[in-house]
């Protein structure tokens, strides 16, 4: 890919990405996440997401709703732990609309408050559902438990009390805060042959910005460091119980949920690369993962095992999930540390190594022919890193690994001194 970056003048950093698509994808991403909440305010930032559609100074939530599906558009968003984004779909011919009507939102919604009052039970029935689902709930208890009551840890959506308490005020001044051109990325993506270029679609959010006047911000941006925390907030679970480095909830579930795993690298970490191939290799989504091969293929003792990276700004989580009968946890959990034991003590031969690197750079390379979700990825890359993601760079990166390299990361984060255990049952 060959994009191009633009900074505007009030500060708002743009990526362009060409494609051979007739859709552009185009939208915000924000440094507006759960982890900008401070304490007693767990939930606001999906609770904005949400409400941000309902009004601006110059449209009504009706008209917000049918400005693109009118042209078989479609408008979404999503909250995030570290970002919040706003993103359109529309054929090339309704950029400007789309462009328009995302700007609108994002930096002049009102919140009111009739409108607040309807959402907030939609909402509420989004978290109930979400508490329904232990095998998703599991991976925020998790977080909880590794950040120690940090904001990193805290369930996106909040809980029904608390969001039930949220007002037009509480949004305006989060959104004030963090809602603003200095704070966020604009992305689109566009076909050279629909006549849309960098120059153009520079003079589209040019226009859209000198439409409206930007609201004030005066408050600072704020962000909490990984290393603080603040008090936590309570929640409706069942009791915790700790012991060792394994917690136990006992939530009456028909199969026990368990979680394995450990505070890992942050985004810039170049030994992230090495990581996400031990987490490729473990239980990424290939059915020749090392921990599907041992629990469901060998020995038939679970349905669904899966690892996972995530990174954040100055942090990150490594962790396998898996669901089994209860009377398999220990024997589960006995073989998941058997494969981390490997890696940490057994170096990869170097043809398992190359098996694995073609692998991994196979899925990064099929992930990009997603034109939406590369939009995307592309666009958070940029607003943490501040320069456009290199899939090339990514390839040299991951060719480099040694089977030294990864053994050294294998034994710094799946050492048993740092490992976590979560379990429902």
């Amino acid at each position: 890919m060959n994009e191009q970056t633009i900074t505007l003048p009030n500060g708002l950093r743009v990526i362009l990405i060409p494609t051979d698509s007739p859709v552009v994808y185009c939208g915000y991403q924000l440094k507006a996440g759960s982890r900008h909440e401070h304490n007693r305010e767990e939930g606001l930032a999906h609770f904005c997401e949400h409400t941000t559609f309902k009004g601006t100074h110059h449209r009504k939530a009706w008209q917000i709703l049918n400005s693109l599906e009118s042209v078989g558009g479609s408008l979404n968003a999503y909250t995030n732990k570290e970002d919040t984004t706003y993103y359109a779909s529309v054929l090339s011919e309704y950029a400007q609309r789309a462009i328009d009507l995302l700007t609108d939102i994002v930096f002049h919604s009102t919140y009111p408050q009739r409108e607040i009052d309807k959402e907030v039970e939609v909402i509420c029935d989004e978290i109930e559902s979400y508490n329904d689902s232990p095998s998703e709930l599991i991976y925020d208890d998790f977080e909880n438990l590794l950040f120690k009551g940090h904001p990193l840890g805290h369930n996106i959506l909040g809980t029904a009390s608390r969001v039930r308490q949220f007002t037009t005020a509480d949004a305006l001044r989060f959104t004030r805060q963090y809602y603003r051109p200095d704070n966020a990325v604009f992305f689109c993506t566009y076909r050279p042959k629909d006549r849309l270029s960098p120059e153009r679609i520079r003079k589209m959010l040019e226009k859209a910005f000198d439409k409206y006047k930007e609201p004030a911000h005066d408050l600072p941006i704020d962000t909490l460091p990984v290393t603080d925390s603040l008090a936590k907030q309570g929640n409706t679970l069942a009791p915790l119980t700790m012991t060792d480095g394994m917690g136990i909830r006992l939530l009456q579930t028909h199969q026990a949920h368990v979680m394995v795993g450990a505070k890992a690298f942050d985004f810039n970490d170049p030994r992230r690369t090495a990581l996400s191939l031990l987490n490729n290799l473990l239980g990424g989504p290939g059915m020749n993962a090392r921990l599907n091969i041992v629990l469901r293929e060998h020995r038939g003792l679970v349905y669904t095992v899966e690892s996972s990276l995530t990174a954040y700004s100055d942090t990150g989580v490594w962790c396998t999930y898996l669901g089994c009968d209860t009377k398999d946890i220990k024997r589960c959990l006995y073989l998941v540390r058997r494969e981390l034991d490997r890696l940490c003590n057994q170096p990869l031969t170097e043809t398992r190594l190359k098996a694995a690197k073609r692998q991994l750079k196979g899925q990064i390379g099929i992930a990009c022919d997603n034109h939406e979700n590369y939009a995307l990825d592309t666009a958070r890359y940029y607003l943490l890193k501040n320069h456009p993601y290199d899939i090339q760079a990514q390839y040299q990166a991951i060719d480099a690994l040694t089977p030294q390299d990864l053994q050294q990361v294998a034994q710094q984060v799946f050492d048993k001194n740092r490992i976590f255990t979560l379990i429902y049952k």
